[in-house]
C-alpha cells in the first residue's frame, strides 16, 4: 500500500504513532459517512494503521488494512481486527463492505487510482468511501509537502478537486464534504 520507504517508517513508528499524531477529525468522517445510502455495519480502514480513524466508528465489523505489520500489530492490541495488504489489492470479495475510510494515508500509496478503483469494487451499492487528506494548495499543506519530502516520503497530496475527480473516475460519485487544511472527500457507489 505504502512505497516500500514509507512501510519501513511505519514500521520504526508504529509504537509511537498514537502519542504522536493528532486525533481523527470525527465530525468530518461522520460527515462523509452520513453520504451512505445504506446502513453502514462493516468498515475497513486502508492505510488505518493503529485503527485511530475506525475506533471513531461504532459499527459490528471494524478492520484495519495496513502494509505495515506493526502499525497492524498496534491495531490488534486495542482490539480491531487487522489484515496486511496493499490498498490496491484488498482482500475482500466485490460489494462486500458498506464502507472504506482512507483517513490520512492516501498520499502515501503507491497506486493511488488502483486504491480507489479497489475501494469501488469491494462497496456494495449504496456504500461510501471516505477520504480525509490535506491540501497541498493551502499554506500548511505546503510546509506539510515539503517537511514530508524532507522526512524522505514520496508522498503525493492533492487538492479536494484533483481527488474528487480520481474518486468519480474510479466509478463513485463524488462530494465534498469540508474544505480546509484537512479536506473530506466522499464517494458513494449508485
Amino acid at each position: 500500500m505504502h512505497t516500500p520507504g514509507d512501510v519501513a517508517y511505519f514500521e520504526r513508528f508504529a509504537r509511537q504513532y498514537e502519542r504522536l499524531m493528532p486525533s481523527t477529525d470525527e465530525r468530518a468522517l461522520r460527515a462523509g459517512l452520513a453520504l451512505a445510502e445504506r446502513d453502514i455495519e462493516r468498515v475497513v480502514d486502508v492505510g488505518g494503521g493503529t485503527g485511530r480513524a475506525v475506533r471513531t466508528i461504532d459499527v459490528p465489523v471494524r478492520i484495519v488494512v495496513d502494509a505495515a505489520h506493526g502499525m497492524l500489530r498496534e491495531a490488534h492490541r486495542v482490539g480491531l481486527d487487522g489484515v496486511r495488504a496493499d490498498g490496491a489489492s484488498l482482500p475482500f470479495a466485490d460489494e462486500s463492505l458498506d464502507a472504506v475510510l482512507i483517513v490520512d494515508a492516501l498520499h502515501h500509496v503507491a497506486d493511488r487510482a488502483g486504491a480507489l478503483a479497489e475501494a469501488t469494487r469491494v462497496l456494495r451499492p449504496g456504500g461510501v468511501l471516505v477520504c480525509r487528506e490535506f491540501d497541498r494548495a493551502t499554506l500548511r499543506g505546503r510546509a506539510l509537502v515539503a517537511a514530508e519530502h524532507l522526512a524522505g516520503f514520496d508522498s503525493e497530496f492533492f487538492t479536494p478537486e484533483e481527488l474528487a475527480a480520481g474518486v468519480e473516475n474510479a466509478g463513485l460519485d463524488a462530494a465534498v464534504p469540508s474544505r480546509g487544511f484537512g479536506y473530506t472527500v466522499a464517494g458513494v457507489k449508485r
